[in-house]
């Protein structure tokens, strides 16, 4: 067996400035795939071209990848053709420098150790480009480059580098699928109330969702003043407050009940998210508590309700007009340092994507980007959505899933598409004059049925039937609650 080339020693003056590496990692690694073809497609989804750090090195990879995608033999016979007139080939001694590269192959087996060692030290140096990128766009000081600016761009750079290398899944056994089904039954049957997902907090909406699925991305739509924020303020608190964590299902430490909530707030300020939290828990009216109109009565119970809720573990951001990439990326940052086991948007319209040319295309890449967020952080994402218009001009106002704006793609990438209607915000307005004594007698009957009370209407839904819960409404404390039906009065719910 004939030895490799040696490495050339590196002067000792410019051996600190060169990127790390290790050529001979590179070597046993390409000699690996020129002596068993099979060695790629371990690695393959781990190592590319351009992390090898020899320009020779990646051409030959390069080519052998693509011949190998074709279910054509690599060796070093047949790779000779290519290399033929490559000059950085020849400086190492020609086509006969693949043979020596197939003469000193490693074993098979230890191939994915290469790679990885390959792969990590791309990294090292992709990481030393950015740094160096970084400092020089720092010492640039232009009025139209903001510190702030450079900021976001190295934050997003530093979350791509970091998502690369990630193996893909790929197929799973039909066994593992199986097991892993069986293992989220259990759990549902094991937890309280027989829930697969995180409960909302509302008994009614639980028993149609089986509570808030990982992975599943639920759109919460409805017309302004319907109740949305409201709606998904009062899950997220309730999710919050139930937090308890523990030893999960499967081994590991999380949350056995409730969970830690992310809030991206694009409409509304953290405090006015707060206050209305706040008006919930202390069921002091948030018109109020914005006056400061309290007695002393109501201002102790706001102040011991803000107290209880200082270690909720519910996270809220309300930076406006968020990429989707930095929703990720955030999404991510919370999920390593506090935990993530809900993510809520108010609302996805607000969020901007890449495309500017097209509004549609710019909402499908949002939701698909939400969707994937779910998937990655196997978390269920709740995003709220405004309808279009189409909706006031019915009879009947309320709403079903062509009144989506943008529609398409949200209805189609939504695992759950969720609609609040409040009958009584119409029928408020439809108020007849004093005189007209038997249109304010039939108004009255119908104000007294509609009072306090919403409705969510599942227009569709993966995993289980659509249709409509009743929920109760008090819209002094934009609280929703749990509805005792006729047949529930004097007993326990």
């Amino acid at each position: 067996m004939r030895a490799l080339a040696p490495v050339q020693p590196i002067p000792a003056e410019t051996a600190e400035h060169v990127l790390p590496h290790n050529i001979e990692a590179e070597q046993q690694l390409l000699g690996a795939i020129l002596t068993n073809n099979d060695v790629y497609d371990r690695i393959a989804s781990l190592v590319r071209a351009e992390h090898f750090f020899d320009p020779v090195h990646q051409r030959i990879f390069e080519r052998s990848a693509a011949r190998i995608q074709k279910n054509a033999l690599v060796s070093p016979v047949t790779l000779k053709p290519f290399f033929e007139d490559d000059a950085g080939l020849k400086e190492l001694g020609g086509p006969a420098y693949l043979v020596r590269l197939a003469g000193a192959a490693i074993s098979a087996h230890a191939a994915r150790d290469y790679a990885q060692m390959v792969y990590d030290l791309a990294v090292r140096r992709e990481l030393i480009a950015l740094g160096r990128d970084i400092s020089a766009k720092a010492a640039q000081v232009e009025i139209h480059n903001e510190p702030r600016d450079q900021i976001i761009e190295a934050e997003q750079k530093l979350y791509k580098l970091g998502e690369q290398g990630v193996a893909e899944r790929g197929f799973v056994s039909f066994l593992k699928a199986v097991t892993e089904a069986v293992n989220s039954a259990n759990a549902a049957y094991q937890r309280d109330g027989g829930l697969a997902g995180i409960s909302t907090g509302l008994v009614d909406l639980d028993k149609k969702l089986g509570g808030l699925h990982p992975s599943d991305l639920l759109i919460l739509a409805g017309r302004p003043s319907m109740g949305k924020t409201s709606l998904a303020t009062n899950i997220a608190f309730n999710i919050a407050k139930a937090y308890r964590r523990g030893r999960t299902h499967d081994g590991t430490e999380g949350a056995v009940e409730g969970g830690v909530v992310g809030f991206f707030s694009l409409e509304m300020s953290s405090e006015q998210l707060a206050a209305r939290i706040l008006s919930e828990a202390s069921e002091v009216p948030s018109e109020q508590i914005r006056r400061g109109d309290m007695t002393e009565a109501e201002f102790r119970r706001f102040v011991e309700a803000a107290k209880a809720l200082e270690s909720c573990p519910l996270y809220i951001d309300d930076t406006p007009a968020l990429p989707i990439s930095q929703v990720a990326a955030r999404a991510r940052r919370l999920k390593r340092t506090h935990g993530l086991d809900v993510l809520m948007v108010d609302y996805l319209q607000l969020l901007r994507g890449s495309s500017k040319e097209n509004r549609v295309q710019e909402v499908s890449e949002i939701t698909q980007g939400l969707k994937a967020i779910a998937k990655e952080l196997n978390i269920p994402v709740v995003a709220l959505s405004q309808l279009s218009r189409a909706v006031e001009s019915r009879d009947d106002k309320r709403p079903q899933l062509s009144d989506l704006r943008e529609s398409g793609s949200i209805e189609q990438d939504a695992d759950v598409v969720m609609f609040v209607f409040r009958e009584e915000y119409y029928r408020e307005r439809e108020k007849p004059a004093d005189h007209e004594l038997d249109k304010m007698a039939a108004w009255q009957e119908i104000m007294e049925k509609t009072h306090g009370k919403a409705e969510v209407i599942i227009g569709k839904q993966r995993h289980g039937p659509i249709g409509t819960v009743e929920l109760s409404f008090e819209g002094r404390f934009t609280r929703f609650g749990n509805l005792v039906q006729p047949w529930q009065q004097g007993g326990e719910y």
